[in-house]
């Protein structure tokens, strides 16, 4: 089952590298979005999720704001 991830993140964020680690140790594939050089993602993070934290985790569209693995499992129904 093919997702569509997106991970608005910044380089130096934390909470970004841990999400991109744990995606990452799933053979998980997803695209990074570094919203500190893109204004236009930023906008569109922001339009997403109501939020200007980073990471914003879009996953087919469902948006799961920060690095939450207990709702990242649920979603890419992984154990």
């Amino acid at each position: 089952m093919k997702m569509n991830i997106k991970i608005y993140s910044t380089p130096t964020c934390i909470w970004c590298a841990k999400t991109r680690e744990f995606l990452k140790s799933k053979k998980i594939k997803f695209t990074d979005i570094d919203v500190s050089s893109d204004r236009k993602a930023a906008q569109e993070m922001i339009h997403k999720s109501g939020q200007m934290g980073v990471p914003v985790i879009d996953i087919d569209g469902k948006i799961i704001v920060g690095f939450n693995e207990d709702a990242l499992r649920k979603t890419l129904k992984i154990k």
